[in-house]
C-alpha cells in the first residue's frame, strides 16, 4: 500500500514491517543489523564466524535495536572469491534457522545462490537480500515467487571481483535508478508483488568514492520508484576517506562507526525507509534522538 507513492508497509513471508513515512507512527529508518557468518569479512574479519559467535552476535543487535537481521555467508567486498554452494550453507543454515526462532525479528537471508536462499526460507527467513538483483542465478526468480519472500534488489556493477576496476558511470544516480525502475517492473511482470519488493542503490558495488557521496547526497531520488528504499553504507570505504580527509589521520573502526552513524542521520533526513549496519545500537540511539527533534 503507497499513500503519496510512498509504501507504508513492507511485505514480508509471513509478515509485514511498518515503514516510516510523513503520516505514520514511525518516523524513522528501520534499522537492519548485519550478521556476517563469514571468515572473510571486509569489516569484522571472521569476528562471527562460528554458528554460536554469529547467533549470539546476532541477538545482540536485537538488544540493541535491530528491527530485522540479514545473514550472510558469502563475502562480497571488492576482489572477493566466491564460495560454493555447500560451504555457504553450512555457514548459514543454522545461524539462520536460531535466529528465525530466538530473535523475533525478521531473518534476511543475503545470498545471490537460490538454492541458499530456498533453504534458508524453508529454515525462517522472510527476506531474500540478493546483491546481483537476481539475476546472478536463473533459478532465484522462481525461488521468490514461489516462496513469497520479500526480496530485496540491489544494484551492482560487476561482480565482487570485478565492480572496483574503473567503476564508470554518465550520470550514477539518473543510471541506477533507471536500473532498479527496470528490476522493479521485470519483477512485477514475472510474479513478484510490488508490495513484496526493497530496492538498494548498492553504495559501495562497483562505485567510486564521488559516485557514493553523489547517490548518499541524492538518495532521496530513488523514493519515487514506490518501494522501500535500503541503503548499506555502513563502514564502507568512502566514509574512511572522509574522516581521513577532515582529520587527517587514518580511520579507525569507531570513525567508521561515528560516520555511518552520520550518514545514517542524513539518510532519514532524506526519507530513506531501511539502514543496513554494523553498529546498531549507536545507529538507532541516533536515529530516535535525530527523528524525535525534527
Amino acid at each position: 500500500m503507497t499513500i503519496d507513492g510512498l509504501p507504508w508497509h513492507w511485505r514480508l513471508r509471513t509478515r509485514s514491517l511498518e515503514l516510516a513515512h510523513p503520516g505514520g507512527s514511525l518516523r524513522r529508518p528501520l534499522v537492519m543489523g548485519i550478521v556476517n557468518a563469514t571468515p572473510d569479512s571486509f569489516s569484522d574479519g571472521g569476528r562471527h564466524a562460528g554458528v554460536e559467535a554469529a547467533v549470539e552476535h546476532g541477538l545482540k543487535l536485537v538488544a540493541a535495536g535491530a528491527d530485522l537481521l540479514d545473514v550472510g555467508g558469502e563475502s562480497t567486498r571488492p576482489f572477493s572469491e566466491p564460495v560454493d554452494e555447500a560451504e555457504e550453507l553450512r555457514r548459514v543454515a543454522e545461524v539462520v534457522r536460531r535466529l528465525a526462532v530466538e530473535s523475533g525479528v525478521p531473518v534476511s537471508i543475503d545470498t545471490s545462490k537460490a538454492s541458499v536462499a530456498e533453504r534458508a526460507i524453508d529454515l525462517g527467513a522472510e527476506i531474500i537480500n540478493d546483491v546481483t538483483g537476481l539475476e546472478g542465478d536463473p533459478r532465484m526468480l522462481a525461488v521468490a515467487t514461489a516462496t513469497g519472500a520479500g526480496v530485496c534488489v540491489m544494484h551492482m556493477q560487476g561482480t565482487p571481483r570485478t565492480m572496483q576496476l574503473e567503476p564508470r558511470y554518465g550520470d550514477v544516480v539518473t543510471e541506477i535508478h533507471a536500473y532498479l525502475a527496470a528490476r522493479r517492473d521485470a519483477l512485477i511482470a514475472a510474479g513478484v508483488p510490488l508490495e513484496r519488493l526493497c530496492l538498494d542503490p548498492g553504495i559501495g558495488f562497483g562505485k567510486t568514492h564521488e559516485h557514493n557521496l553523489d547517490l548518499m547526497r541524492h538518495a532521496g531520488r530513488f523514493l519515487d520508484l514506490g518501494t522501500p528504499i535500503l541503503v548499506g553504507h555502513s563502514r564502507k570505504g568512502f566514509l574512511a576517506k572522509e574522516v581521513e580527509r577532515s582529520l587527517g589521520r587514518p580511520a579507525t573502526e569507531a570513525d567508521r562507526d561515528a560516520a555511518t552513524t552520520g550518514a545514517a542521520c542524513s539518510l532519514a533526513a532524506a526519507g530513506i525507509q531501511v539502514v543496513r549496519v554494523h553498529a546498531v545500537g549507536l545507529v538507532r540511539t541516533a536515529l530516535d534522538l535525530f527523528t524525535a527533534t525534527q
